[in-house]
């Protein structure tokens, strides 16, 4: 795994060089100049933290084609924005009311709710002009393509619903069918949103874009299962926030009515199926292999 450590370290490195740089005053003043405050928050929020998995997805799956177009970074930061952005409003009081992330306070807790809340507006915005730059990807077609993509995985029948139905669960409780819908869209539609999004860029035909499309959504599952079973089994230490929020919210996950060892059961199936859906790309998608193994046995 050494080759994917490395592969992954370069492309967060790119990403946390990109985001350095865009999330700043100098950029974000147009028209006007950008608050202070507000930047700062908006980089305690994006910056110095997380693996950038999804950014990861996006080079991965792009490269699975010989020429893909673009800017693979800037998409892969416009991903990354939007999923800081969810975190900094996901630890918000009024939301699941987190105090650490990534090992720091919170947005809410080093600056204040409200600013926070307008931090996570600004990333969310800026994630979006960043696809619809020129620069993104030289097809304006296929830039307006980009933009949707992002909008289902983040929006309403996406990241938003998925928040959305996890509050409404708190309220009315959780059966294994609203669990598996939550996590469908709250953590899935976001990872199959990367996969599609570098399918895109790497000129994926329509039976390669729904093949890829099925992994994408294949690997949110992995994912998902994986952080549930950090959640029961890790520390907040280990994870760099809160641990052992779904039993303390009761939340029927398959580790409360199935085990952990079903649960894993679950997960390897799952890995398979996804590993089997990548066969058709031959040694080119051994990265991508590598990395949706990586989701199913990572520690944090």
């Amino acid at each position: 795994m050494s080759d994917l450590n490395a592969a992954m370290a370069e492309t967060a490195q790119k990403i946390e060089q990109f985001l350095e740089q865009f999330l700043t005053a100098q950029q974000l003043s147009a028209p006007l100049p950008a608050p202070e405050r507000l930047v700062e928050a908006i980089r305690h929020g994006a910056l110095n933290g997380g693996k950038r998995l999804r950014p990861v997805l996006v080079h991965f799956t792009a490269n699975l084609f010989e020429h893909p177009q673009g800017d693979l970074i800037q998409a892969g930061a416009a991903i990354e924005c939007v999923h800081c952005y969810s975190l900094v409003h996901d630890d918000l009081p009024d939301m699941d009311n987190d105090d650490l992330r990534r090992g720091k306070p919170t947005v809410h807790k080093a600056f204040d709710p409200a600013t926070a809340i307008l931090a996570g507006d600004a990333l969310l915005t800026h994630a979006f002009a960043l696809l619809a730059d020129e620069n993104c990807h030289p097809d304006p077609t296929l830039r307006n393509q980009l933009v949707i993509e992002l909008v289902y995985g983040a929006g309403v029948g996406g990241m938003a619903g998925g928040q959305m139905r996890d509050i409404e669960g708190e309220r009315k409780g959780y059966d294994p069918e609203t669990i598996s819908l939550i996590h469908a869209m709250k953590t899935g539609a976001l990872i199959r949103a990367s996969v599609r999004i570098g399918a895109l860029m790497g000129g994926a035909n329509p039976s390669e874009l729904t093949n890829l499309t099925s992994f994408g959504e294949a690997a949110g599952r992995i994912y998902q299962l994986a952080d549930d079973i950090l959640d029961a089994t890790q520390s907040s230490e280990q994870l760099g926030k809160t641990a052992g929020k779904d039993e303390a919210q009761g939340k029927s996950t398959l580790i409360a009515s199935h085990g952990l060892d079903h649960a894993n059961a679950v997960m390897r199936k799952e890995l398979q199926s996804a590993l089997s859906l990548l066969d058709a790309f031959g040694e080119r998608a051994t990265p991508l292999a590598q990395l949706v193994t990586h989701f199913a046995e990572r520690k944090n």
